[in-house]
């Protein structure tokens, strides 16, 4: 019995002698005579392995980026001043140009006299990856219901706060770029481009309607601060006509926006926009909060007889909400508790899963068993019919 009967039939001389260190071991191991081989399941041991990379990965991902939250609340401050940033680039010459602004209040403001306006050529404009028509190209721009990266808005924020300079003239001078910024009631209003003598009463002589072009590249259109890195639906948007009467006319909508990477700010900033005067009101243009405005936009554009004053109209409405986007990220602790409970989950899963696996295999291979009969030795129909025969 190799050897077992000198050991007095004992079960301890199954296995391999121990000695050292292993003699030690407080957890006794089933004897290997007793052991069936199973399966192999390292393919699915590195199934699971990769899975628990991926959702670690994953969840450490969503840790370092932070999530987050926006918050629409009415708007609490009272404010009374609006500033408007307007560069655009019309295909007439500045003097035949009049801008304009009136307001809901009855205000009316000469923006041309507010505005820097320099001569330029219009085949000079129109060119760019970034130049697109409204509506066309723009899938990718933001409108204010869309959150971008907090802290992309505070990067671009943070940048230079000048117009560029007007290009070097290169060809005929037939066009004008204004550009620059004004301040209006902040009520619904609207600014308008429109032609000399054309809209308003003024003496001089009569702009012959030859001239017309209003086709215009709206190179920055935007409200609040100047942030010329943010951008707006109206950014970089062109718009050509080849009839000299024609009404472009955008509707927008304006909602105050205060984005911030500080959750803990959030008390601060409103109880900021509700004071105006607050002394902490710098704080919205600091490097962890900034004011601003976004809008959406929608245009209605069409040709118009000689009794209708053609031009460039803006109208615009503020909403009384105020949009509050930020960032926030959780602690490290909380995102150790998550891996854990990630990489065990994934673990027990697999587990059951495996062996749940593992006993349907069995199971059907009992009843492919079964289905074949059984041949063992004394078993059998043929054993039977040969006794009949020898009896």
């Amino acid at each position: 019995m190799n050897g077992f009967s000198d050991h007095g039939l004992s079960e301890d001389a199954f296995g391999q002698a121990k000695g050292g260190i292993a003699s030690f071991d407080a957890f006794p191991k089933t004897k290997q005579t007793y052991l069936t081989r199973g399966r192999d399941s390292s393919g699915w041991t590195v199934t699971l392995i990769l899975t628990c990379i991926y959702l670690a990965w994953s969840e450490i991902s969503r840790y370092w980026t932070g999530h987050t939250t926006q918050t629409f609340s009415v708007e609490k401050g009272v404010s009374h001043d609006l500033q408007i940033n307007l560069d655009v680039v019309v295909a007439m010459k500045c003097a035949d140009l009049h801008v304009n602004m009136q307001d809901a209040a009855g205000d009316r403001t000469l923006a041309g006299e507010m505005l820097r306006k320099d001569l330029t050529s219009w085949s000079q404009w129109g060119k760019g990856k970034a130049v697109h028509t409204l509506g066309v190209g723009d899938d990718g721009l933001p409108g204010w219901e869309e959150m971008w990266d907090v802290h992309d808005q505070l990067g671009a924020a943070r940048k230079k706060k000048k117009f560029a300079k007007t290009p070097k003239v290169r060809g005929p001078q037939d066009a004008c770029r204004i550009f620059g910024s004004l301040d209006g009631n902040k009520v619904q209003g609207d600014f308008h481009i429109t032609a000399r003598g054309h809209g308003y009463m003024e003496f001089g002589e009569h702009l012959d309607h030859s001239t017309f072009n209003f086709s215009h590249q709206i190179n920055e259109l935007s409200f609040g601060p100047f942030y010329p890195s943010l951008v707006n639906p109206l950014d970089n948007t062109i718009a050509t006509t080849p009839t000299h009467f024609y009404k472009f006319q955008y509707y927008l909508s304006i909602v105050p926006t205060i984005y911030t990477d500080d959750a803990s700010l959030l008390p601060l900033l409103d109880a900021v926009n509700r004071s105006p005067n607050h002394p902490a009101r710098g704080i919205l243009s600091s490097s962890h909060a900034i004011q601003t405005n976004q809008y959406a936009v929608t245009s209605q554009s069409h040709p118009v007889n000689e009794n209708y004053v053609p031009g460039i109209f803006v109208k615009f409405d503020i909403e009384p909400i105020t949009l509050t986007i930020a960032e926030e990220w959780g602690g490290f602790l909380a995102l150790c508790v998550r891996l854990v409970n990630v990489i065990s989950g994934v673990m027990v899963a697999g587990s059951w899963a495996w062996q749940m696996f593992d006993w349907g295999l069995e199971v059907w291979g009992r009843r492919g068993r079964s289905r074949g009969g059984s041949m063992g030795v004394l078993g059998g129909g043929g054993y039977g019919k040969e006794k009949m025969s020898y009896d």
